[in-house]
């Protein structure tokens, strides 16, 4: 499934139990660096939309990860997750926000210019279907989307923010700029067990079918 290609398996459990996943050319010191390719400072090469080989995590971080997942894939990953943590371990991921890319790339008004009203286009679909992004989320639905794979506790940090000192500071994607009460980024921590509670069953059947119909 996997490959270590710097320490065993067995070396890195018996020191870490931090994962971070998606890490790139990012790695963070202090934890073990999960990425498809191997690059500098990954540890562990693997394709996490085949499961995570291990248990009981003191934490999983995933910056602008789960974006590039379609939304079954995402399902899988988080659900995966709550498997991989302990009971109390905690899952940190930052995906871009819906309502901040809508708002910051489409406007909707007579007096726009021609021009601008073009850009706007282009630029909504650029976030949308560019940079290999597959689903953008926004605070409800991520929120919906972790309990529904049994996360008990959800709560939403600004970047770079967070109550436990070893989840501050993680965040390294550049950043884009905020507007009042709505960040670029969400940014949530997910922690604890509970019976899972479902999407619709019909959104997410309609969903799919309209995928399969493209």
């Amino acid at each position: 499934m996997g490959l270590w290609p710097r320490r065993s398996a067995v070396a890195l459990h018996s020191v870490l139990r931090r994962f971070h996943v998606g890490s790139g050319q990012k790695p963070l010191s202090g934890w073990i660096n999960v990425d498809i390719q191997r690059l500098p400072g990954v540890d562990l090469v693997l394709d996490v939309r085949d499961g995570l080989p291990f248990r009981n995590a003191e934490a999983i971080f995933a910056e602008h990860f789960l974006e590039h997942l379609t939304l079954q894939e995402a399902f899988g990953f988080l659900r995966e997750c709550r498997r991989a943590l302990a009971p109390e371990g905690v899952l940190r991921v930052s995906t871009p926000n819906l309502d901040w890319v809508y708002l910051t790339h489409y406007r909707v008004d007579s007096s726009t210019a021609d021009s601008e009203a073009i850009r706007n286009c282009f630029d909504l679909n650029r976030a949308f279907h560019g940079y290999g992004h597959q689903f953008l989320f926004n605070r409800k639905t991520l929120a919906s989307v972790l309990k529904s794979v049994g996360f008990a506790r959800i709560a939403f940090h600004e970047y770079g923010k967070s109550d436990l000192p070893f989840l501050a500071n993680l965040e390294r994607h550049e950043k884009s700029d905020d507007i009042p009460e709505l960040p670029h980024v969400l940014i949530a921590e997910a922690a604890g067990c509970t019976e899972p509670v479902p999407l619709p069953e019909e959104l997410l059947s309609q969903y799919q079918i309209a995928l399969v119909a493209r």
